[in-house]
């Protein structure tokens, strides 16, 4: 039986992290001091994995998380389908009270069935996982890449999610996530199903000398 395994991560901590600042696509930022402590921790639990590709977003971020296994010789890609949603005009800027309300509006509203719906001046989940798909189809369509490593992001992670296990969008916030957390996948070729191993899983982070940040 042809298979493969996909280890899905979100990018490590950034400063906006932290901060609570939002970003999203159109924020390209860089891992922080425990960002780049979080992606070390990754590597030094998981570099025993024969990993025969690579693949993250554009941004700098989640390449940054990955850095170690890509020096190491993995070949690896970057596709702009696996970028975080755009969250439009208030990429980049802390959230007022204002601001945390439509959110909240926003992702209810996401909840309830209105997927097509766009954050002001950026996209929907609808949008998202219509560049997420042919990423995903290029991805299957080398099953010789037996074992494959994806770093991408937190809502972007959700949505993939429901595209790969071929559920309604309005079921992605149940898989949770923080930063650098680790999603295991499998993928039958017989049956043309992706089953799931395991979510959501930080136990590569425990050695670290901090509480790990749930953000």
């Amino acid at each position: 039986m042809k298979s493969k395994t996909i280890y899905l991560i979100r990018h490590g901590e950034t400063d906006h992290n932290r901060n609570g600042i939002v970003q999203g696509s159109g924020v390209d930022t860089i891992l922080n001091e425990w960002g780049n402590a979080q992606a070390e921790a990754f590597y030094d639990a998981y570099q025993h994995v024969p990993f025969d590709k690579i693949y993250t977003s554009k941004l700098q971020r989640t390449v940054q998380s990955v850095q170690e296994f890509i020096d190491s010789g993995i070949p690896w890609e970057s596709h702009a389908g696996l970028n975080e949603i755009s969250w439009g005009c208030r990429e980049g800027k802390m959230p007022n009270d204002k601001d945390q309300g439509y959110y909240r509006d926003l992702v209810l509203a996401w909840q309830n069935g209105d997927v097509n719906l766009p954050c002001e001046e950026g996209e929907s989940p609808i949008q998202v996982r219509a560049r997420q798909k042919p990423v995903v189809d290029l991805i299957l369509s080398r099953p010789q890449e037996r074992t494959v490593l994806i770093a991408m992001h937190g809502r972007a992670m959700r949505i993939l999610l429901t595209l790969l296990f071929d559920q309604p969008l309005t079921e992605m916030d149940k898989y949770e996530h923080s930063n650098l957390c680790l999603y295991r996948i499998n993928y039958s070729y017989d049956e043309q199903k992706f089953t799931f191993v395991s979510g959501n899983d930080i136990t590569h982070l425990l050695s670290l000398d901090v509480p790990v940040p749930q953000s």
